[in-house]
């Protein structure tokens, strides 16, 4: 193995080069497809539309969309040309919108209008660029926005003071090619191309700088953990805005010229319907997402028998959802440890490895990396078996926060650990298991509580689709245990049964004081639970319920 020195752009080109009839990207549900060579044309051509809208070497181009077309279409551009692609959440609202934009110095923003019934990503724009209705296209004067000068609608749609792609792609046409080859020999690997923003689960989110380097070696390695050829074919439904879509899927198949099958809202039919149209060989999803496929009324109605791999993550995985993944889908599923600082990956357990490594723990580090289980008190190495801070250090770690260097000096350290703020333990074979978060844990009466070890019992009691555990606070005993539980559907269950389960199984202090019975989590939108959420959703169903918290 090795890490390459290709920028994104130079990726694309290999491959229009080396396989120019070989699909790269399909929209099984309306048979859109690209082949290497026909995307690369698409990708030049819009880069030098970039281009003729003043876009250059480290400008902040935003993209807001869902998992559209011509999403990739746009990140590569700005690669090709040196742009950073900021990606933006499409779960925003408003202000955080707004904030983003400022946050990042945004110069241009690309959106779609929304891939839910009640988004109106265009009003949104509108109500903070009240100047787009008036001004001419290009000639953006913002007072909210000063560093704002094009908005462009992803689409054939016309908007006032918007260009859509069409118009984007025609300015292109007119550029010389001998000007985006200019623009791409000032281009280096070690140049960042992605700017991730957190999701903001702690304070205001923080932009996340990533480089060409270290994004695509990091899609390259997650790929040859599961064996990935020319001829794989990845069902891609995680959303491209976080680094599960556009990192470990997306840079696994740019770095190794398979097809990239789209998924742009995440629905299972659409997603089981097109393993079975396509021949999928490879799924990627966090865990609600598999539960979703498996318990869909049609999921018999599929030939699943195609796919042979996968990546379940983006939360703690529960290892009997793990199992009948493996049972009902034919995949040896696989985990990926990390955090979009990492540019994501930090461990990677591998296909090769027993079923029992990938089911319990989340594998051994990344090549040319160094991973390291430090004890957050001394700031030494902790022993084998001993529990302390996931750390990292390496090609992955970000090139730090954008124009924040305090925050980015609190999670790096002087000799260049990245820290996660996951609690973890390495055994002695060298793979790592997450215990929990340092801020996740529960402390009862002096006891540390680790929700993770609570979850994986009570995911093994009949009729549990799914589970949640979070710290409620105690005047008595500082937290006590709460679990926030989803049923299959038709099952009945009481608080009673619950705490039967537990008894004599588990320690008393361990056993949930609050047990709710609830529809969803609530998510972020790259599918990770907001567990700092559940604290309060336990306070007010206590209180509507009539629970005295004590």
């Amino acid at each position: 193995m090795q890490l390459f020195n290709r920028t994104l752009g130079e990726w694309v080109e290999h491959w229009a080069a080396t396989t120019p009839d070989k699909e790269y990207i399909v929209y099984s549900d309306r048979n859109l497809r690209f082949t290497w060579k026909q995307f690369n044309e698409r990708v030049d051509n819009m880069a030098k539309g970039l281009l003729s809208i003043g876009v250059e070497k480290g400008t902040h181009v935003g993209i807001w969309a869902g998992n559209v077309p011509d999403w990739l279409t746009f990140l590569y551009a700005c690669a090709k040309i040196g742009a950073v692609a900021v990606t933006v959440n499409t779960n925003y609202k408003r202000a955080e919108l707004e904030y983003v934009c400022q946050n990042s110095d945004m110069h241009t923003l690309c959106i779609v209008n929304g891939d839910r019934g009640n988004d109106d990503f265009v009003n949104m724009v509108y109500d903070i660029l009240p100047e787009l209705r008036t001004c001419q296209r290009g000639y953006l004067k913002s007072k909210t926005l000063p560093q704002m000068k094009n908005v462009i609608y992803i689409g054939q749609e016309k908007y006032r003071g918007m260009y859509n792609t069409a118009e984007i792609l025609l300015l292109g046409s007119n550029i010389d090619d001998e000007e985006l080859a200019v623009a791409k020999q000032k281009v280096t690997c070690y140049d960042v191309v992605n700017m991730q923003y957190t999701s903001g689960t702690t304070g205001f989110p923080k932009g996340v700088m990533l480089t060409h380097h270290s994004i695509s070696n990091n899609g390259y390695l997650t790929g040859e953990h599961m064996k990935f050829t020319q001829d794989d074919k990845l069902c891609v439904c995680v959303p491209l805005f976080h680094c599960f879509g556009v990192v470990l899927a997306t840079m696994n198949c740019l770095t190794h010229g398979c097809t990239q099958v789209m998924v742009e809202r995440f629905d299972p039919l659409v997603v089981l319907a097109s393993i079975h149209k396509e021949r999928c060989t490879a799924l990627y999803g966090v865990p609600t997402m598999f539960i979703a496929e498996m318990n869909h009324p049609m999921f018999p109605m599929f030939d699943m028998s195609s796919l042979r791999t996968g990546i379940m993550a983006g939360s703690l995985c529960p290892i009997e959802l793990m199992r009948q993944v493996e049972e009902k889908m034919f995949m040896r599923v696989t985990s990926v440890y990390g955090l979009t600082e990492a540019s994501p990956g930090m461990t990677h357990t591998r296909i090769d490895d027993p079923f029992e490594v990938r089911c319990t723990t989340v594998g051994r580090e990344f090549e040319f990396t160094e991973v390291k289980v430090i004890d957050p008190e001394t700031g030494e190495e902790c022993p084998v078996g001993v529990q302390g801070e996931m750390c990292n250090r390496g090609y992955n770690t970000m090139k730090g926060y954008y124009k924040n260097p305090e925050a980015t000096a609190e999670v790096i350290d002087e000799n260049g650990f990245l820290h996660s703020g996951d609690l973890g333990v390495k055994d002695p074979d060298g793979n790592f298991r997450i215990t929990g978060r340092i801020k996740d844990m529960i402390i009862r009466g002096g006891e540390n509580i680790y929700p993770r070890e609570i979850e994986e019992f009570l995911y093994k009691m009949e009729g549990i689709k799914d589970v949640q555990v979070a710290g409620i606070p105690s005047k008595r005993y500082g937290e006590e245990v709460g679990a926030f539980i989803i049923l299959h559907e038709g099952v009945e269950m009481t608080d009673l049964d619950v705490r039967d389960f537990c008894a004599g199984k588990i320690a008393r202090y361990k056993i949930p004081r609050y047990i709710f019975f609830i529809k969803e989590f609530p998510m972020t939108g790259s599918g990770k639970i907001q567990k700092f959420k559940l604290k309060d959703l336990g306070l007010k169903l206590c209180e509507e319920q009539g629970i005295h918290v004590i």
